[in-house]
């Protein structure tokens, strides 16, 4: 067996992106070759714009959208339609829905699901800053988009049951189109639109 191994900071890049949720050895160490090729001025505009992460993007006062404005874009919007409220788990279930072009109305992100074997309990997804959009009385419906997950399904109910105080407000969910056990980020656009379009009354 050789006894080579990478250069040090190469092998810290790898080991670094494979904290990366489905990035595996084999793929950060494409990754690294691919940054490698790169020129050094594209390299530090993405270190630099990698770093920025954290110092210029924060979540929305309202909805908790990644968002580098507060409120965000979409809550600031007069054309979107606040009497439609989506809830999905992540900001990017939000932007795949944004994608369909099919829903014109706010979001609000639970930055998580119902999951006791991760710890994550009711009180960790922010509702009661759902409950301040919602007793305003604006809201006529309540559309659930979480995952067709375990834990999508789990937090699904418990908004229903959270959101029942609330009966003038309809309470949908998106339609059967999307895969049990998927994530709303890996359905394609037709797909979800059309989830969207026979979404049902729960």
């Amino acid at each position: 067996m050789s006894s080579y191994q990478y250069p040090e900071v190469l092998n810290k890049v790898i080991e670094l992106l494979r904290k990366i949720p489905g990035l595996g050895r084999k793929s950060s160490q494409r990754i690294v070759f691919h940054l490698l090729k790169m020129d050094k001025s594209e390299l530090r505009e993405l270190g630099e714009n990698i770093s920025g992460l954290k110092d210029k993007l924060f979540h929305c006062s309202v909805c908790n959208n990644i968002t580098d404005t507060d409120p965000c874009p979409i809550c600031a919007s007069d054309e979107r339609d606040s009497k439609k409220l989506c809830i999905v788990e992540q900001p990017y279930n939000l932007y795949s829905i944004e994608r369909t072009g099919v829903y014109k109305g706010k979001y609000f992100v639970l930055l998580g699901a119902l999951s006791p074997l991760k710890g994550i309990g009711p009180e960790d997804l922010h509702l009661k800053k759902l409950e301040k959009i919602v007793s305003k009385g604006e809201v006529e419906e309540i559309i659930i988009a979480t995952n067709p997950t375990v834990e999508g399904e789990a937090t699904s109910l418990y908004l229903k049951k959270f959101l029942s105080k609330y009966p003038s407000i309809k309470i949908t969910k998106l339609s059967i189109g999307l895969p049990v056990g998927s994530d709303i980020d890996y359905t394609d656009e037709i797909t979800l639109l059309k989830a969207f379009e026979k979404r049902y009354e729960i």
